[in-house]
């Protein structure tokens, strides 16, 4: 039985992983039927919005985000998840417990983060505003080797990245 395959694109708040996702999604979408699109912002809501941001409330997200994807694959399905994760334990975890598990790491410097600020969780977060924010004030854990790495620094038109994503993804598969 075919098992499908997760592609889980992770990266900071604003690095564009929504965007991609869905841009992803709509490619894979054109190719089969069998792929869903999940982002981690709307599975907090699935879920019943009882967690937190803090390192403990967000690792426990983020696992139960890996278990959904495991599941939906288990069943036949590619799954496009985004969320921000970064946590080795999980990824580690995705990489023992998911068969066919894609890691996509949208690299985004931090200083460019915060200037485009889409959320203004940076600048909330840098006025002590706002607490528990990924890269401010809670250490994140950088992938250390995602399968594809995309540096979302604003130089390329999210398109022309989704084609170089698919063209990675090919290769990976070789």
């Amino acid at each position: 039985m075919y098992k499908g395959i997760v592609y889980w694109i992770t990266g900071l708040s604003g690095a564009g992983k929504t965007t991609i996702g869905k841009l992803l999604y709509e490619k894979l979408k054109n190719e089969k039927d069998n792929v869903v699109f999940l982002d981690g912002d709307i599975l907090r809501e699935i879920f019943g919005g009882d967690l937190g941001y803090s390192v403990e409330d967000r690792k426990k997200s983020a696992m139960r985000n890996s278990r959904i994807c495991k599941e939906l694959s288990e069943q036949g399905i590619d799954v496009v998840c985004t969320t921000i994760s970064m946590f080795d334990e999980c990824r580690k975890w995705n990489r023992e417990n998911i068969k066919s598990y894609k890691e996509i790491y949208i690299k985004v410097p931090m200083k460019q983060l915060i200037q485009r600020d889409q959320k203004g969780l940076y600048s909330r977060a840098l006025k002590g505003q706002v607490k528990n924010v990924m890269g401010i004030d809670i250490d994140f854990e950088e992938p250390k080797n995602p399968n594809i790495i995309i540096l979302n620094d604003g130089s390329e038109e999210p398109h022309k990245i989704i084609d170089k994503i698919i063209k990675m993804i090919k290769e990976c598969q070789r």
